[in-house]
């Protein structure tokens, strides 16, 4: 187990006043050097790297929020009603897909089959008919390859529904060297007359469609992995396909292949082969785009530090990369916790999307011969004057050496910010990264060199970004030392009683430094451990840890009992990947000074806690007690349209200028719970001016300034659990240096609770009560099931009727507590899990007033938050909750709140 002594002397370290810990007389460990010249650019910012395979389930599931602040560039799913799995349709999920950010929707067309592998994974004949206008069969034959029927019908559904036709990349064979295809000498030649002859149908189907407007794109050969180009024979797959498809005019637009259990470095050789075979197949001057449909293993998925080192090789190759669909299907390949909410693996991927419009540069390791060292990605946007590095994947601290900065853009000295992403579980919660370092007006060199700096780093699982720009207006170190005190603890470092330290396997999901407290299961178990708070307020401790069920533990302070933490269920019960890591967090009051807190199985010491055999993974402490108070400025948000950074006048640099209609500012922001936060933006204007600020699409208000001038604007906004998308747009002109939120619990009483128990229930909806010893979440006990799978004489829902707080019409957000376990089918190694849909209905109004998907959350006495913007046009008309799909149920139901989007109007003040 690596680190074990660093973790222990972490434990007992004393803080520099950054905020940062530091051994106390430990040696320093050599840095490593990651090197970059920004004067050696590479190309332009591809940003491919942040595909998924799988990664929707249904439309709003991931939420837009999570899809636009991903930078999902491209993704693989399925055929329209394919049935491989039960979500995941791509016609479903194009809108969210293309809202913002997407370029390349791929249809694995085999998935129209239900089995795994495809047709018992032997090449189907012609046994069966298929209905054209549905996709159904009958037994028996028509002259037809079976599957060429399944071709047609896929593609033709897309051709003539889809919006997006021509951003469609059609995979006609998944894996072929192991499905369908095994014996490549004895099979090669039926391959190739396969491949043709659904080629040049997808080509037919689009002439006929769209008379040559329009041209299909076609991806393959799709092997399970990389072949080479040598011999034996059953070797060549590579050599042989692109000699043939080359001779015969059916090369594919896109080629394909996966990247399952190698790593970045044997990517890099991978790909150098197959661009030296294309090179001397089809001659140098043609060089076909490149898709990994598949790359990854558990251990890296949801890994800031692994993700990192894929990404360098990805995005240095400029080539699209979809991570591996191992698990449940709508979560960017288990890259978003709960329903809305960004773990590590989410803020890389965010972090890697705001490079786009910048040109990417030469990046150096320390070690290119070591894949399992630390690697990075540099890029500059010279229209902002911003560079930036990501880089993961070492122990050590970093030392950037850096050059290549032109004195024209970035002046005599320029401010450096250093912000850090941690690993926190599958679905667990990483809230908005923090600032590790922060160097301000350091020199820059005439040649463009920065003097080295060092970074601290958390551990080799986790990531880093780095952004250098002029000199800023505001004091960056300033920003450093005012975010709230937090410390992070090692279950495995804490004093164990009747529990142990186990070591995480390469066959599991990452664990934070390699291992995790597990047998978790005695009531005598405990994890006991020492921090030293700074002041006396609230705090919140968060668990990571892996809970199969609903559970409890009890946290003890100065070994007097605390609070119950209670867990929510983070593993789907079919063939979910163990161990499958979430949190849970509570807040706790704390005098300042030193405390003793412990994690127990039991409250009472003779009774278990029900279900409280959690493996612990770590814990993190944060002081909460003035509504922890988180800054956006201006050097992180995405800048587009023309917007960008602006250093031209003393009160505007680092700025994000918004010049007019068009362009606009989007930043996301972290809300650990839903309710109600002071959302306040900092701007300046040359005269009286105004902006508009849009929270999850929803415009909530203007900010308006009389004249030149400084201001602050603030608001009480109701933002969702998790990630909020905030966008500012401004027709006259403005400058916005930061935004700023702050959570504000007094303004929760503008908002109305009605526990789903307490509602008016029709149908066969029905009220379930829980036994205490279930571990159940669900506030009360209680919960509403059987909502939706309407039919012509029932109605199945629950309604509430109209009162104060929601009594007149608008827009508001509805949080609903809920659970939805369902899954469908069986499957060799996914969970068959199924979106639950939601429709909420205003009685007197036309429509839905909202709708949303609500994503697999495990377990039925479990319950997540997932919020639904409603537009409301009566003062009277009560609501109505159900699903009113065919056949389809609505997620189970604990609670309801109601809250208008903003608590009261923007207030703005002079700076």
């Amino acid at each position: 187990m690596r680190k074990s002594l660093r973790r222990l002397a972490l434990a007992a370290a004393t803080v520099t006043a950054a905020g940062l810990p530091v051994p106390p007389g430990a040696a320093a460990a050599e840095p490593d050097v990651l090197a970059v010249d920004f004067g050696e650019t590479t190309g332009a910012f591809r940003g491919g790297a942040s595909g998924t395979l799988y990664g929707f389930g249904d439309d709003g599931s991931p939420t837009q929020a999570l899809i636009n602040g991903a930078h999902i560039t491209n993704s693989s799913q399925k055929p329209q009603d394919g049935l491989q799995h039960p979500s995941g349709d791509v016609l479903n999920i194009e809108d969210g897909f293309f809202d913002k950010h997407g370029r390349e929707l791929a249809v694995y067309v085999q998935d129209f089959y239900p089995d795994w592998a495809y047709h018992g994974g032997v090449r189907p004949q012609d046994t069966r008919t298929y209905d054209q206008s549905d996709g159904s069969w009958t037994e028996g034959g028509n002259g037809t390859w079976d599957y060429l029927e399944v071709v047609r019908y896929v593609v033709t559904d897309i051709a003539t529904h889809s919006a997006h036709p021509d951003k469609y990349l059609f995979v006609l064979f998944n894996e072929p060297d192991w499905i369908w295809y095994q014996d490549w000498p004895g099979m090669k030649d039926q391959f190739f007359a396969d491949w043709t002859e659904t080629y040049n149908l997808v080509h037919e189907i689009y002439d006929d469609v769209f008379d040559g407007a329009v041209e299909p794109r076609i991806g393959g050969q799709g092997n399970s992995h990389w072949y080479g180009s040598g011999e034996p024979a059953d070797r060549r797959r590579e050599r042989d396909f692109l000699e043939y498809a080359d001779a015969n005019d059916v090369l594919p637009d896109t080629y394909i292949w996966h990247e399952l259990g190698t790593n970045p470095d044997q990517f890099r050789t991978n790909f150098s082969e197959y661009r030296a075979l294309e090179d001397d197949i089809l001659g140098t001057d043609t060089e076909l785009p490149i898709t990994i449909s598949e790359w990854g293993l558990l251990t890296d998925m949801s890994t800031p530090g692994r993700i990192a080192r894929w990404f360098a090789a990805f995005e240095e190759a400029k080539v699209d990369a979809q991570t591996a669909y191992w698990n449940y299907a709508g979560n960017f390949s288990d890259n978003i916790a709960r329903a809305n909410g960004a773990n590590g693996g989410w803020w890389l991927f965010k972090w890697y999307g705001d490079l786009a419009g910048s040109d990417t540069v030469q990046v150096t390791p320390p070690s290119p011969g070591v894949w399992d060292s630390l690697r990075g990605v540099a890029a500059i946007d010279e229209d902002s004057r911003r560079a930036t590095v990501l880089y993961g994947g070492t122990d050590a601290d970093v030392t950037l050496k850096a050059g290549g900065l032109d004195p024209a853009l970035f002046g005599k000295s320029v401010d450096v910010e250093v912000r850090e992403i941690t690993l926190t579980g599958a679905e667990g919660v990483q809230g908005t990264p923090r600032l590790v370092a922060a160097h301000e007006g350091v020199r820059l060199g005439a040649d463009g060199t920065l003097a080295d700096l060092t970074f601290p780093t958390h551990d080799e699982d986790s990531a880093y970004q780095v952004l250098i720009t002029p000199r800023q207006a505001r004091d960056v170190e300033r920003t450093l030392g005012a975010q709230p005190w937090s410390r992070s603890i090692e279950a495995e470092d804490t004093e164990l009683t009747q529990a142990a330290v186990r070591d995480a396997t390469s066959h599991e999901f990452q664990a934070s430094g390699d291992a995790d407290v597990a047998w978790f299961n005695q009531t005598g178990s405990r994890s006991d451990f020492t921090v030293t708070v700074p002041r006396t307020g609230t705090y919140r401790l968060q668990v990571i840890g892996s809970a199969p069920a609903p559970g409890r533990h009890a946290l003890f302070v100065d070994d007097r009992f605390g609070e119950t933490v209670q867990y929510s269920a983070d593993l789907s019960s079919t063939r979910g990947k163990w161990i499958y890591r979430g949190s849970a967090e509570i807040e706790v009051e704390l005098p300042a000074g030193e405390h003793e807190l412990s994690l127990r199985a039991s409250r009472d010491g003779t009774t278990a806690l029900p279900n409280s055999d959690i493996t612990l993974d770590r814990y993190v402490l944060t002081d909460v007690t003035d509504g922890e108070p988180t800054v956006y400025p201006a050097s992180t948000m995405r800048l587009t349209g023309g917007a960008h950074l602006a250093f031209d006048t003393a009160r505007t640099r680092g700025t994000a200028r918004i010049a007019g209609s068009g362009q606009r500012a989007d930043l996301y922001a972290t809300a650990w719970e839903s309710g109600y936060h002071d959302v306040a933006i900092d701007f300046a204007g040359s005269g009286a001016t105004s902006a508009t600020l849009s929270v999850n699409g929803v415009e909530v208000g203007t900010i308006q300034a009389p004249r030149a001038g400084s201001w602050r604007s603030t608001a009480p906004v109701h933002l969702s659990q998790g990630i909020n998308e905030l966008e500012i747009t401004s027709d006259s002109g403005v400058t916005i240096s930061a935004v700023t939120t702050t959570r504000n619990r007094r303004a929760d009483a503008s908002a109305v609770t009605v526990e789903a128990e307490d509602a008016t229930l029709h149908g066969s909806a029905a009220v379930t009560t829980l036994p205490d010893g279930s571990g159940t979440n669900a506030s009360g006990g209680a919960f509403v099931g059987w909502l939706g799978n309407d039919t012509a004489d029932s109605d199945n829902r629950l309604e509430i009727a109209r009162r104060d707080g929601f009594d007149e019409p608008g827009k508001y957000t509805v949080v609903v507590r809920y659970a939805n376990a369902e899954t469908v089918g069986d499957h060799a190694y996914n969970p068959q899990v199924v979106d639950r849909g939601l429709q909420i209905s205003e009685a007197g109004a036309d429509g839905y007033a909202g709708r949303g998907e609500f994503r697999n959350n495990h377990h039925w006495d479990s319950f997540w938050e997932r919020s639904v913007g409603v537009t409301l046009t009566t003062a009277d008309g009560s609501l109505s909750l159900g699903n009113d799909e065919p056949g389809a149920w609505a997620p189970n139901v604990d609670a309801v709140t109601i809250a208008p989007v903003t608590a009261g109007g923007f207030r703005t003040t002079a700076r």
